[in-house]
């Protein structure tokens, strides 16, 4: 049981910093050719503004505003992270599922009239 908890905290911990890996690469890497090729949008500065207020330009000038905002490009972030690292670790148990060796069900009982015929071809063989 203990290394079961020994490999259940190092997944823990290589999880976590896989994920800052992909929240960096989507948000440095992959995101930013994404909005030029939308025509230069910097999806961290999509957001609708959920106030009467004027808009400001940034999510952080309206946090600091105290305007309610539905920040939908953040969550675009956000949704692309999870599924990049969702698709990595089905692959990583797809992996070790094909490494582990396939456990072999025991062969079913023999039906009673398989039963009763060997022992009817065993008692045939022991009068020879």
């Amino acid at each position: 049981m203990r290394g079961n908890v020994v490999d259940l905290a190092v997944g823990v911990i290589m999880g976590v910093a896989f994920g800052k890996i992909v929240t960096f690469a989507v948000n440095d890497i992959l995101m930013p050719p994404i909005g030029l090729a939308l025509g230069k949008v910097d999806f961290a500065y999509l957001f609708v503004n959920l106030s009467d207020k004027p808009t400001p330009a940034t999510v952080a000038a309206a946090k600091a505003a105290g305007i309610p905002t539905l920040n939908y490009g953040i969550f675009l972030n956000d949704v692309l992270d999870f599924l990049i690292v969702a698709f990595v670790i089905f692959l990583n148990v797809k992996q070790i599922n094909r490494f582990q060796a396939p456990v072999e069900a025991p062969p079913p009982a023999p039906a009673k009239e398989e039963q009763l015929l060997t022992e009817i071809r065993n008692l045939l063989a022991a009068r020879r």
